[in-house]
């Protein structure tokens, strides 16, 4: 079924007036330090890496800007040509 999850198996007693007790709340301090637990287990990009990824990223915009321009340019030259 699309509705079930994983981590919660289906509840068998929905809608019997049963609620469920109010989750606790994370503190800010705990939070911030999950966050830092969590960014030191990141495998940062070396300095090469992230220069290859960021002018691949950058040709691949500046490949697809081209091919959209090029695209609707015809297409304005085409309805230019029919209606004009």
């Amino acid at each position: 079924m699309a509705t079930e999850t994983r981590d919660e198996p289906e509840a068998k007693d929905e809608g019997k007036g049963k609620k469920k007790a109010p989750s606790k709340r994370t503190s800010p301090a705990l939070f911030v330090r999950q966050i830092i637990a969590e960014l030191r287990k990141v495998i940062w990009p070396t300095r090469r890496e992230l220069i290859t990824y960021t002018t691949v990223s950058l040709v691949f915009v500046l490949v697809m800007v081209a091919l959209v321009s090029g695209i609707d340019y015809g297409l304005q030259k085409g309805i230019y040509e029919l209606f004009g």
